[in-house]
């Protein structure tokens, strides 16, 4: 499976290809998502699906599974059967990855006592007019460096009486990952384009349809 998602990152004319178009399509996501020049939630889940579009783009969409049950949380997408997590960060550092989304300090005690590494990562890291990364992290070192440093060091809790919306994996451990031999990286330098943008336009486009 690994060898799979390595590909991306080995195919030369496919890393150019996401190091120019990554910026611009994550800004239409920025741009869809946002109301009255503020970004919603809702980025997340449109980045996703760009990354996800990549796959199906690279690997052709029999062989990408997206329906996937709400059962599995850190699931994205499915590969050949096998699953990814899709993970996005904005800014310089590795701070804030959520792994999931609860606001139940007691779910996220049971999540961090039963949690261990079972899917591979795509990240990607956003830095505006800067210098940031899309990187691929597989299983086998998230599981060596779990195995290292244990849960504790490896997932951080939300602060108890705050209002945080998940758990993280820390920033320290997910520093290392990236720094990990079997990890792969493109470099991204996230310059924004001027993008005519009007997101009422496809629905008075299908309006005007019979």
């Amino acid at each position: 499976m690994s060898t799979c998602l390595i590909e991306i990152f080995e195919d030369e004319k496919l890393v150019e290809k996401i190091k120019r178009r990554l910026p611009y399509l994550f800004q239409l996501a920025e741009l869809e998502s946002s109301r009255a020049g503020k970004t919603g939630m809702e980025v997340g889940s449109v980045r996703e699906r760009v990354i996800v579009a990549l796959l199906i783009y690279k690997f052709g969409k029999t062989n990408v599974e997206t329906e996937i049950p709400i059962t599995e949380p850190e699931v994205d997408a499915k590969l050949f059967g096998e699953p990814i997590s899709i993970k996005t960060i904005t800014g310089k550092g590795f701070g804030g990855v959520k792994m999931i989304w609860t606001v139940n300090g007691q779910k996220a005690k049971e999540f961090r006592e039963s949690y261990y590494p079972h899917c591979d990562i795509l990240l990607v890291q956003i830095n505006w007019n800067d210098m940031g990364g899309f990187y691929y992290i597989p299983l086998d070192a998230q599981k060596r460096l779990f195995d290292k440093i244990g849960r504790e060091n490896y997932i951080k809790l939300p602060k108890p009486g705050t209002n945080p919306r998940g758990v993280e994996i820390t920033k320290e451990a997910l520093s290392t990952l990236i720094e990990d031999s079997k990890t792969k990286g493109i470099k991204i330098n996230w310059q924004r384009t001027k993008i005519d943008f009007n997101p009422y336009r496809r629905w008075v486009d299908l309006w005007r349809g019979d």
